[in-house]
Parts: C-alpha cells; structure tokens; sequence
C-alpha cells in the first residue's frame, strides 16, 4: 500500500531524480537523432564516393574491394570489437540481460564510434549495407552511455534506456517515427511493459521531430499513390507474400547457418584466416557487380526508388543479385545492416513478378515485394508495414501491405522458424557466457 502511494502520488513527478531521468530520455533522444543524421550523411557520402570511383575506373571493385574489406575486418577485429556486422542483435542482447548491459566493451562509445566510421567506409568500398542496423546500437549506446554518466544502476531502467535508444536511432535513420515505435514493441523488446511506454514513446517521437525538423519531410522512396482494389489485390499479394517470405527465410536461414560455425577445412579457414576470407568476399562481391551492371552496390535506396517511379531500367537479375551482395557483405564480418539492402532486394523482386501481374500497376508490385522480402527476412511484418507505408507516404495500399507482410511472415517461418535477429542475440549470450566464465578466477583448493 505504501509503495503503491509513493509510486502514484502526484508529488513523486517533483523529485529531483525523477526530472534528472526525463532529462536523460529527452536530451537522450535529442543527441540520438543528431548523431544517426550525421551518421546517415557520412553514409551517403561514402556511397557517392564509390560511385565516383567506380565511373572513372569501371574495375577498380576487383582492387579496391578486397582491400578495403580485408582491412575494415581487421581492424574492427582487432581494435573495435563489437562494431561488426548489423548491431541489432547486441541490442537486443543488451535489452535481454542486465547482466551483458553492464559490459562496457558492448554499448561503449569507442564502439559507437567505430561502428559510425567503419559502417561509412564499408559503404565507400561498395558493400551492400545500410545504416539503419547500426543506428539501433548507436542509439542505444548513447543512452546507455548517458545512464551510466549519471549513475543509474537500477537494471530496469538501463534496459528501458537501451530500448529507448534503440527505438529513436531507427526512427531517425528511417525518417519514420511509427515505425522506430512498433519496431521497439515488436523486435527489440517482444513485449511492452506499462511503466516504460511513455518513457520509450516520448524518445522516439523526440528524435522524430529532431529527424523531420534537420531533413524535412522527407521519404526515401519519394511518394506514391498506388490504388489496388480487392480484385487486384489479391493476386500481388499472393504472389510477393509466397516469393518474399521464401526468399527471405532463406535468406536468414543461410545468415544464421553460418553464424553457427562451417564444418570441415572451409569453417576453419573462415575462423582462423578471417582478414583473408573478407577479401575474398569483397572479391566475389565485384564480380557479382560486373555482371548485374554494378547495380548492386550499396544500400540500394537509389536503385528501390527507380523501380517505383519508373525512371531507371535494372538487371532482370537485380533482385536476386542484391541478394547475394548482401549475403556476402554480411558473412565477410563488414559492419553494416540488412534492412536498406533487404528493401531493395524486395523491389527487384516484384519488379520480376510484375510482368506475371500485366493489369496490376508496376509501382505496386514493386512496393508489395518490398514488404514480402523484408518481412522473410526479419519476420517483423507490422514494423515491416509501417516503414514501407512511411517511406512511400502512401497509406492506400496499407490493406495489401498488411496482407503481404503477413502472408510472407507466415511463408518465412516456416523455412527459419528462428527468428534472425533473436537467434543472433541469443548466441552472443552465450558465448559472452563461457567468454565471462573462463575469465572468472578460480577458487583455489583448499590446503
């Protein structure tokens, strides 16, 4: 009863930590936002640099590629260990475990800082990556980091913050407020406690307003005003649903594969040689550019948004193209995330559906495969929804969205029943378990 009161009395809201943790959450989201803006156009300067390069020099992905991905994983190796690969699931191994949130060579911001710089450079050596992924751990390192600066330690709090964090640092890179929301309720936390709602809630929509306030209103794949009636509909969702869930189950499934570990000489070689397995992915990764017209470099947005519009003639092989571009760049240890490059697999997906649909628009095929591919791969099918309606502003093929997402939700599950990024966390649990248990002193035995 008496805590009940203390909770719950109005004069609670006056105490002074009370305002110092809305401080926190409120400049929090600010610094977020501020620092995924930067971090989005040192992205987008690093992937115009490479385009520049690649039209002067058509075959300087064969030297430059390799070089450039063999040193990326060897110094994040070596000195930003914990800035590789997406960032979402170290996220959301922070959010699981109090106990790994408290580790500072996982949400510090020497690794922050590494994964800004080395997610831009793998971007300026032509890896299909996106900076979306990596937003989600930077936000939540800044407000991790910002916790611990004020000495918070109770581990309910710093994993709302980690949450919150997270949530805003996607909802800036994206440009998309809703969608940062739901992927927080969705993803990162798959539940949502009462008491951290208006906490996470009044972050991500700060660094909304911080995001829309510095870009505008701005949408990445410009906007659209598709209409499909049911008599349409349900033809491109049947189709983009089965295709993109497939497609992106698979797509996980591999990723999760060889997370796991290879057998044989090949796993060996990979475990032990990992600067020289980089460079042969940035290798092949060039000869995969060379035959689909060096189209598949980079996040992809340029390529999605001229499929919709209309006003760029792709590779019939794009999609699948991309696909494997980013399979590549991910397995070679390369920071960098999957949800830019996954979209645009997704529009070179329906844009091979659509000559199947003649009297369905092209346009809506396109953003229909979007959806469907996306939500295989991270099987997050009402986030996936949300970011592809935000980022058309085209709210009349919502229907059709939802549906997509679902059916390809369903489609995917049942080729990885795991969940990729789940599955990703929960491995780094346990080996940053056996990691922290080996280097636990032993007792010595008594005399």
């Amino acid at each position: 009863m008496i805590e009940s009161f203390r909770r719950h009395h109005p004069f609670v809201a006056l105490k002074p930590r009370t305002w110092i943790e809305r401080v926190i959450f409120w400049g929090g989201a600010v610094l977020v936002a501020l620092t995924t803006i930067l971090f989005a156009k040192l992205c987008v300067l690093g992937g115009h640099t490479f385009k520049e390069l690649l039209a002067a020099q058509p075959y300087i992905p064969f030297l430059l590629m390799p070089f450039g991905f063999g040193t990326i994983v060897w110094f994040t190796r070596h000195f930003f260990s914990g800035a590789e690969d997406s960032g979402i699931p170290l996220s959301i191994a922070a959010i699981s475990s109090p106990d790994v949130a408290d580790r500072s060579s996982l949400l510090s911001m020497r690794i922050t800082f590494g994964k800004i710089f080395f997610t831009a450079l793998s971007l300026c050596m032509g890896a299909s990556v996106g900076p979306e992924g990596p937003s989600v751990q930077i936000g939540s390192s800044i407000m991790y980091t910002l916790g611990k600066h004020f000495n918070f330690t109770e581990p309910q709090f710093k994993r709302t913050l980690v949450l919150a964090g997270g949530a805003a640092g996607l909802a800036a890179a994206f440009n998309t407020p809703l969608a940062g929301i739901i992927f927080a309720i969705e993803e990162l936390a798959h539940s949502f406690e009462s008491r951290n709602s208006g906490t996470v809630l009044t972050a991500v929509i700060i660094a909304g307003i911080v995001s829309i306030a510095a870009l505008g209103n701005y949408t990445y794949f410009g906007h659209t005003s598709v209409m499909l009636s049911l008599a349409q509909a349900w033809k491109p969702v049947l189709l983009c649903g089965i295709v993109g869930g497939l497609f992106g189950g698979l797509f996980s499934r591999f990723l999760l594969f060889f997370s796991r570990g290879i057998q044989g000489r090949l796993g060996f070689f990979i475990a032990h040689r990992p600067v020289v397995f980089a460079a042969a992915c940035g290798l092949a990764l060039a000869g995969l550019g060379l035959l689909c017209d060096n189209s598949i470099y980079g996040t992809g947005y340029s390529e999605a948004r001229s499929l919709i519009e209309g006003t760029q003639t792709l590779p019939r092989s794009f999609g699948f193209m991309k696909l494997l571009a980013t399979a590549l760049s991910y397995i070679s240890g390369v920071p960098g995330g999957l949800f830019a490059p996954a979209l645009a697999t997704g529009a070179g997906l329906g844009a091979d559906i659509a000559p199947w649909l003649p009297e369905t628009p092209f346009a809506a095929v396109v953003i229909l495969g979007m959806v469907g591919y996306f939500t295989g791969v991270v099987q997050v099918p009402i986030t996936a929804t949300i970011i592809v309606m935000e980022m058309t502003s085209d709210q009349s093929l919502t229907l059709p969205l939802m549906a997509t997402s679902f059916l390809a939700f369903a489609v995917s599950r049942l080729v990885c029943p795991s969940s990729l990024y789940h599955t990703l966390a929960e491995a780094f649990l346990e080996k940053h378990t056996r990691q922290h248990e080996r280097e636990e002193p032993k007792d010595e035995p008594a005399v």
